[in-house]
């Protein structure tokens, strides 16, 4: 008898499938940290599709996604969730972002290339610009490259993934509370002095002016308490 083999899809519709699901989950993202979708909304694959021009299977592995990162709670025969957002859980992924963080900064400052150093200074130029500016959404924009390239230019598949599960709840939450209770020209000199220092290859100047930032940030979240959300 003869074995049947299973088609391979084309290399080209893999891609293609994967860059949908990556544009699913960079909108939905987008959408639940500038809090479009508020937390404890239900959402649903079809309304999303459309809204989106998405298929409903980019839109489901880009769900599932954000379900590991802790953004949305899919409830079994109950529907998808936007998470709640909590001021003590906050808290203790401060703790474990602190310790990759201060990691992450030092390795990008060994290991950058010198393309990525030169972007790693104008990144820093550009969170001095904002918080001359005081600029919340150039902020937010930079914030977000400025993570990704920390990433990438840290080299470390694993500290990469721990980040992944971090920064996009840190960064809805900060959205959510900044007007109330952040120094924005601050947390944005704070950036850039990781930044100068990852582009200058100073591993400990990096490291150092991370956990400066993480305390700021602590602050800014004990802060919020007193806030209503």
């Amino acid at each position: 008898m003869r074995r049947k083999v299973a088609k391979r899809r084309p290399a080209s519709a893999a891609r293609s499938a994967q860059s949908l699901t990556d544009k699913a989950y960079f909108y939905l993202e987008q959408m639940i940290v500038t809090l479009r979708l508020r937390p404890g909304s239900a959402v649903s694959e079809t309304e999303l599709s459309g809204q989106l021009g998405i298929g409903r299977t980019p839109i489901r592995e880009a769900l599932q996604r954000l379900a590991r990162e802790r953004l949305v709670v899919i409830l079994p025969r109950r529907g998808i969730i936007v998470s709640e957002i909590n001021v003590n859980s906050q808290l203790r992924l401060l703790e474990v972002r602190r310790v990759v963080e201060r990691l992450v900064a030092r390795s990008a400052a060994r290991r950058a290339s010198v393309e990525t150093r030169q972007r790693f200074r104008e990144i820093a130029a550009t969170f001095e610009q904002c918080a001359k500016s005081n600029d919340d959404i150039g902020f937010m924009a930079v914030d977000r490259e400025f993570n990704e390239l920390c990433v990438e230019a840290a080299r470390n598949e694993f500290a990469a993934g721990a980040m992944s599960l971090m920064h996009s709840l840190s960064r809805r939450f900060w959205y959510l509370h900044y007007k109330q209770a952040a120094d924005l020209p601050l947390t944005a000199k704070l950036h850039a002095d990781i930044a100068r220092a990852i582009a200058s290859g100073k591993e400990e100047a990096a490291a150092v002016a991370a956990d400066r930032l993480l305390d700021t940030i602590e602050a800014f979240t004990r802060a919020t308490v007193t806030t209503d959300f």
